[in-house]
């Protein structure tokens, strides 16, 4: 069981549509979402986007101020997770779709 677990969690560390998770964030669900979190290194907080139910677009419309204090996580992990991950989602999201 652990070997299968280690297996899953390298499988899906890569960055491509084969992990199951679509490139564009628009498209993921709400799995999708907390998968990326987790394998972000936010394991704890990651649940927190399962019980929000956060797919990849309420992900894509979330403010600063969301992260902060709708989903009832400790100031530090939230302020990474805006800055490092939401907020380059956000961008790279834009300029996929601005062409």
């Amino acid at each position: 069981k652990a070997i299968f677990s280690d297996y899953l969690s390298g499988f899906v560390l890569c960055s491509s549509v084969e992990n199951g998770r679509p490139l564009d964030p628009a498209d993921w669900a709400v799995i999708d979402v907390v998968n990326y979190f987790r394998t972000a290194g936010f394991e704890e907080q990651a649940s927190a986007f399962q019980e929000q139910e956060i797919d990849g677009k309420s992900l894509l419309l979330m403010t600063r101020n969301d992260v902060l204090t709708g989903l009832s996580l400790k100031l530090g992990p939230a302020l990474k997770i805006y800055e490092y991950h939401v907020k380059p989602l956000q961008t790279q999201h834009l300029k996929n779709n601005s062409l």
